[in-house]
């Protein structure tokens, strides 16, 4: 499988107080095109920092991250989606509005863009709520906004820091069999960060993270 993603050699240092702490100590690895992968580890273990690294959201303080082959991370709303771990809704734009937002720059006509925008509303069972401002949705709800928001500009690769943090079981295993099903369909790549078992169990591999330390690589059997 070719790499969609090869990272090699990240490092990344923050600040408490007059503390320095290592999030990432030399992490190497490679996502392939089209994978399904969880970054895993407890609290503090720097899987959200490489999550944010690999996406271009925060810099390395050394190492370099390849995507699709060129130096450098791709370009967020474009070759790169998001799901945030609290949705990030925008409260005054309705469902569709918010799915058009990655759209916005690329100055399509309106037609054009809301019929983008409802297809994927409609991929994620939520073309029925199109016109619903997020605080009239349920939580399932808006993270199916949220993962719509992140593909409707088709990008190479889709990133979810800690998707199921804020939804109930049901609604967990059903956004997972959501983004699974996407995956399959669109040859998407998705990278999460996660500590949920029912994630992992959905990935083709694993990366574990201790104290900023890439400790194992597994792939289910």
């Amino acid at each position: 499988m070719a790499a969609a993603i090869r990272a090699r050699g990240l490092t990344k240092t923050f600040r408490l107080g007059d503390r320095p702490v290592a999030a990432l100590r030399d992490v190497s690895l490679d996502i392939g095109a089209g994978a399904f992968v969880a970054l895993c580890g407890p609290s503090g273990s720097g899987k959200s920092t490489l999550l944010h690294v690999l996406a271009g959201l925060d810099a390395p303080d050394a190492g370099e991250v390849l995507f699709a082959g060129r130096p450098g991370c791709g370009r967020l709303g474009e070759d790169v989606g998001f799901v945030f771990q609290s949705f990030n809704l925008i409260p005054v734009l309705s469902a569709l509005e918010n799915v058009e937002m990655p759209l916005w720059p690329r100055r399509l006509p309106t037609a054009a863009r809301r019929r983008l925008a409802t297809d994927m509303l409609d991929r994620v069972g939520l073309a029925d709520r199109a016109h619903h401002r997020p605080a009239a949705l349920s939580g399932g709800q808006q993270q199916r906004v949220a993962v719509a928001r992140a593909l409707v500009a088709r990008p190479a690769v889709v990133f979810a820091d800690e998707p199921t943090a804020n939804l109930d079981g049901r609604t967990a295993e059903d956004i997972l069999a959501l983004m699974r099903a996407l995956n399959a369909v669109l040859g998407t790549t998705f990278v999460f960060s996660t500590h949920d078992a029912r994630v992992m169990g959905y990935a083709d591999r694993r990366f574990d993270l201790e104290d900023g330390v890439l400790v194992n690589q597994k792939v289910p059997a």
